[in-house]
């Protein structure tokens, strides 16, 4: 299957899981048309103090790769900052949040796989 950006659906979530500003959620493929386990394939655009609120997730894992900006990635606990090119795996049951407290965009790939 080949699809091109503007084939994407775009989803914006206010304040997603209790975080602050907006998330743009550029979903790069549906759910249902990866055939997987995977249940996101995202690029997310957070603007400068936007957050995604920290969260569990119970059956998945949660992947980010940072594309550009930089990111605050709480993970179970764990504060780390991550630059372009870096990534984060969520393992099962774990629990995570994202923040952009930088000056520009954050853009961030999320891959959600459930087990």
């Amino acid at each position: 299957m080949f699809k091109r950006q503007s084939g994407m659906r775009r989803q914006t979530i206010e304040k997603a899981r209790g975080g602050e500003g907006v998330t743009i959620f550029d979903h790069i493929f549906e759910t249902d048309e990866m055939g997987t386990n995977c249940r996101v394939l995202a690029k997310l655009t957070l603007e400068p103090g936007t957050s995604i609120g920290y969260h569990t997730h119970e059956d998945e894992e949660d992947i980010y790769y940072i594309l550009s900006g930089i990111a605050t990635v709480n993970m179970n606990g764990e504060t780390r900052l991550l630059y372009p090119g870096e990534a984060a795996c969520l393992a099962v049951g774990g629990s995570h949040s994202i923040a952009n407290e930088g000056q520009v965009p954050l853009e961030v790939i999320s891959v959600i796989v459930t087990v």
